[in-house]
C-alpha cells in the first residue's frame, strides 16, 4: 500500500478557480478543459493523479465524492457532510491529494482541509500532508514567475481555511526568491508579508521576514543592503521585528570592518606610491561614509531599545561596542564597555585592551587613564600584556614619547617589551630627532634597554655621533 506522504511527491501545480459563494484569492487562471476528468471513472484517469495508491482499495463513495465535486455545482462542504459517511478517512486524504494536481481546483483542497478541519478530522497526518501540498503550491508559484500578489493571495487564502502560514513557510518563500535571484520581489514580498500582517501572531518573537531576508543578504555580503533594508521597512511605517534591528547592526559591523581593511588597503598604497596620496575631498568622503554608517548603526540601537526593552540592553552595547572599535572611535568604545560592565555584562578582558589601544592611538588621556586602572589588580602576565597593546596603540598613533614612557613603566614590573616593539620605539624617536634635535628620551631608553640586557651601547654611540656627541662606555 502506497504511503500517504508519498502521494504529496505528486503535487506539481496548483489552479485556483474563484467559487462564487467564497473569496479566495484567485491565484492561476487555468482552462477548464485542461482539467481531469473524472466523471467516467476511468481508472486511468485517477492513477495519473495517485500512482501511489492500491485503486481496488478506494470505495464507491471516494469516486462519487470526486465527480461531484467536478461539476463544482454545490459547495464542496455539502458534497463531504453527504458522503462523509462512505468515505475513510484515508479516502478523504486522497481528495486533499487529487484536487491540489496540475490543472486541478487547490480551491476545492482548501475546501475540502476546512471542512475536514471543523468536523475535526484533521489529524497528524493529515496535517503533515496538507503542510506538504501548501509548499510544493508555494514553490510552483514562486519558481514560475508568477506576480508576489499571487504568492501572497495563496498565502491569505490559506489563512482563511484556518491553515496559517508560519514563520517557516514565510522563510521559504523568501529563500526560494533569493535563490533565484529574484531580490526585488523578495523584497516586495517581505514587505507585502508585514503589511497584510501574515503569519503575525502577538509578535515575530525569534524571528521574522525582516530579519530574515536582511541575514540572507548578510551571507552574500551585501552588507549595505541588509542595513538600507531594515531602515527603509520601519521608515515605510511597516513593523519589522525587534530581532531585524540587531541583524542590521551586525551588518554595520561588518561593514565598517570591510571598510576598514579597503583603507588599510588603500593606505599601504600610497605609502608605497602605486597610487597617490588622498585629497581633502576623498578625505571628507570617507569620512563621512563611515559617519554614516555609525549614525545609521546609532538609530538601529535606539529602535531595539524603544520597542525590545531592558533585555535587549546588553546585546545592543555588545554591537554599538563593536561597531566603534572598528572604526576607531576610542572615547565612544569605552563608553559602551562601562555601560556594559553597569549592566552585569562583564566585557571579555581583550575588549579592554583592544579599545585602549585604540585610545592610546589617539592619545585620549581621560581614557587611557580610566582604562588602565584595571590592570592594578590583574597578575603579571595580564600586565604585561595589556601594556604591550598601549605601547602598540601609542605606535601606531606615532606618540613616540608616550611609547618610550610605557616602555619605561613595563622595565619598571620587570616585563620585557617585544623586540619588534622596541625597535619600532627607537626608530620613531630617531626620526622625532630630525624635527626637535632633543635626544635626551632616546638616550634613555637605549640606557635602560642596555641595562635589561635588550640592547648595546653601540646603538647609542652610533647614533649620538652623528650629532658630534659622545658616549661614555655604558656598563
Amino acid at each position: 500500500m502506497g504511503s500517504l506522504y508519498g502521494l504529496a511527491s505528486f503535487t506539481n501545480f496548483i489552479s485556483v478557480n474563484r467559487n462564487p459563494n467564497r473569496k479566495i484569492p484567485q491565484i492561476v487562471s487555468i482552462n477548464p478543459c485542461s482539467r481531469l476528468s473524472i466523471r467516467t471513472r476511468n481508472l486511468t484517469h485517477i492513477v495519473r493523479v495517485c500512482k501511489a495508491v492500491e485503486l481496488d482499495e478506494m470505495s464507491e463513495g471516494f469516486f462519487e465524492a470526486i465527480e461531484e465535486l467536478e461539476r463544482m455545482t454545490r459547495d464542496p462542504s455539502d458534497v463531504l457532510e453527504e458522503l462523509s459517511s462512505k468515505l475513510s478517512a484515508r479516502e478523504l486524504q486522497l481528495v486533499l491529494v487529487c484536487f491540489s494536481q496540475e490543472g486541478r481546483d487547490s480551491w476545492c483542497a482548501l475546501e475540502v482541509f476546512e471542512w475536514l478541519k471543523k468536523e475535526n478530522k484533521v489529524d497528524e497526518e493529515t496535517m503533515e500532508l496538507m503542510v506538504s501540498l501548501k509548499c510544493g503550491w508555494v514553490k510552483k508559484l514562486v519558481q514560475g514567475e508568477h506576480d508576489v500578489e499571487d504568492v501572497i493571495g495563496l498565502l491569505v487564502g490559506m489563512e482563511c481555511v484556518g491553515l496559517k502560514p508560519d514563520f517557516s513557510m514565510i522563510e521559504k518563500v523568501v529563500s526560494l526568491y533569493w535563490d533565484l535571484g529574484e531580490r526585488e520581489r523578495g523584497v516586495l514580498f517581505v514587505k507585502e508579508v508585514l503589511r497584510r500582517g501574515i503569519g503575525y501572531e502577538g509578535g515575530w518573537k525569534q524571528g521574522g521576514p525582516t530579519g530574515y531576508l536582511a541575514w540572507k543578504m548578510m551571507e552574500d555580503g551585501s552588507y549595505r543592503d541588509a542595513i538600507k533594508l531594515v531602515i527603509q521597512i520601519k521608515e515605510s511605517n511597516l513593523k519589522p521585528e525587534v530581532y531585524s534591528y540587531l541583524i542590521a547592526m551586525t551588518a554595520v559591523v561588518k561593514e565598517l570592518n570591510e571598510f576598514g581593511k579597503a583603507l588599510f588597503k588603500l593606505k599601504s598604497f600610497t605609502k608605497t606610491g602605486l597610487i597617490s596620496d588622498l585629497d581633502v575631498e576623498d578625505r571628507q568622503l570617507i569620512e563621512k561614509y563611515q559617519s554614516t554608517l555609525l549614525s545609521d548603526g546609532v538609530r538601529l540601537s535606539n529602535w531595539v531599545i524603544e520597542e525590545g526593552g531592558p533585555s535587549f540592553h546588553g546585546v545592543v552595547y555588545e554591537r554599538l561596542l563593536a561597531m566603534y572599535i572598528c572604526a576607531g572611535r576610542g572615547p565612544e568604545a569605552e563608553k559602551q564597555l562601562w555601560k556594559m560592565k553597569i549592566l552585569g555584562k562583564e566585557p571579555d578582558t581583550n575588549l579592554y585592551d583592544i579599545v585602549l589601544a585604540i585610545c592610546a592611538s589617539q592619545k585620549e588621556i581621560n581614557s587611557i587613564s580610566r582604562l588602565l586602572t584595571r590592570i592594578e589588580v590583574t597578575s603579571l602576565l595580564n600586565k604585561k600584556k595589556t601594556l604591550t597593546w598601549l605601547l602598540r596603540g601609542y605606535i601606531k598613533g606615532s606618540h613616540f614619547e608616550d611609547a618610550a614612557e610605557t616602555v619605561f613603566k613595563m622595565l619598571d614590573l620587570g616585563v620585557y617589551p617585544e623586540f619588534l616593539d622596541q625597535a619600532a620605539v627607537l626608530q620613531g624617536l630617531r626620526k622625532a630627532i630630525n624635527q626637535s634635535g632633543n635626544v635626551e628620551t632616546y638616550f634613555k631608553l637605549c640606557k635602560r634597554l642596555a641595562d635589561a640586557g635588550l640592547t648595546g651601547p653601540c646603538l647609542v654611540y652610533m647614533y649620538i655621533k652623528k650629532y658630534k656627541l659622545w658616549v661614555i662606555k655604558m656598563l
